[in-house]
């Protein structure tokens, strides 16, 4: 999904200069971003916001829905780029419709992981198909580390196996949980899985006590260690801990559990580009820039990023830089 915001800021992202730990849970509060034009889709990005960036190495959430495609004209996101970054596309209902420039072309589905890894360029374009009545799921991304972050463009579809214990069911589409464990390369230790609660159902979860957590409520009302979190809140907690306890009220929950250890880095995030300096950013605007206004064809030239084959619509133009440099801030 692209960051279709058309003055993006810049953000700095570094777990240990702009985010230090919490005692306890500290609870994040989404803010409403439309994507496109007037009949936008709108989303809840809890992530990235100014007083914590990561957890682990995800950086972006955007969480959306239920969304009522016939009054809202759904996602219709048409090709843009990425650099130095992997997507997660995970659904909870509705269907997507995914290509991209290294030849790919999916179909998202509720419980149905895909995973891009942008590395060194990529660009995609993602639509709620037709069937689609109910759009609802969220979009990730997760930040590559800088000896992986040039890697080749990739994508993976992967379809978890449910597994289930006394009041809960969950899919593990990242890393290891709750004794399942996903196949999907990962260039940092991660988790991510959906889990629904029963109500009433209290479970104390074994994590991996140098991961700190996220914990995104989709729907009911929980207590993450005795904190309530209500839908589109994110929960954070720093590493520490090996156990999670997670209780239901008296409706069902339905939630995701995002880790990872601290990423340890300063990232600049502008758009859909994740650098590590201002240069950086500017020449991946340009580059792109450059292949969809034509300027960059020639003998032997090959795109940084490309455009996915047999997409209808007309790729996305960057916004102008700001004027000043992208600069880290304590």
């Amino acid at each position: 999904m692209s960051n279709a915001e058309t003055d993006p800021s810049e953000i700095v992202c570094g777990a240990v200069a702009t985010a230090p730990p919490v005692a306890g849970i500290e609870v994040l509060e989404p803010r409403l971003v439309p994507l496109g034009g007037p009949r936008a889709m709108e989303v809840r990005r809890t992530l990235p916001q100014r007083q914590r960036s990561l957890i682990g190495a995800w950086c972006f959430l955007d969480h959306y829905g239920p969304e009522d495609v016939r009054d809202s004209g759904g996602m219709d996101v048409p090709p843009h780029p990425h650099t130095g970054l992997q997507t997660v596309s995970w659904l909870f209902s509705g269907e997507v419709e995914h290509r991209d420039s290294a030849g790919n072309h999916a179909l998202v589905r509720p419980g149905e992981l895909n995973f891009m890894t942008a590395g060194s360029g990529i660009s995609h374009s993602e639509r709620s198909t037709a069937p689609t009545t109910i759009l609802h799921g969220v979009q990730l991304w997760v930040a590559l580390p800088a000896p992986d972050r040039f890697v080749e463009r990739a994508f993976e579809h992967y379809a978890p196996s449910e597994i289930t214990g006394p009041g809960w069911r969950a899919r593990v589409f990242l890393g290891r949980l709750l004794g399942s464990v996903s196949p999907v390369r990962m260039y940092s230790p991660l988790v991510g899985a959906e889990l629904n609660l029963l109500p009433e159902t209290t479970l104390c979860l074994e994590v991996d006590a140098g991961f700190e957590h996220g914990v995104l409520v989709d729907s009911g009302q929980l207590r993450v260690d005795g904190q309530p979190v209500a839908p589109a809140q994110l929960a954070y907690r720093a590493a520490g801990g090996d156990v999670m306890e997670l209780r239901s009220g008296p409706d069902p929950v339905r939630l995701l559990i995002l880790g990872g250890p601290p990423f340890g880095e300063q990232v600049v995030m502008w758009w859909n580009f994740v650098g590590r300096t201002h240069e950086e950013i500017e020449n991946f605007r340009r580059a792109w820039q450059a292949e969809i206004d034509g300027s960059s064809s020639g003998p032997g030239s090959r795109p940084v990023f490309g455009l996915p084959q047999g997409d209808p619509g007309a790729p996305l133009p960057a916004p102008p830089l700001p004027n000043a440099r992208l600069l880290p801030r304590s």
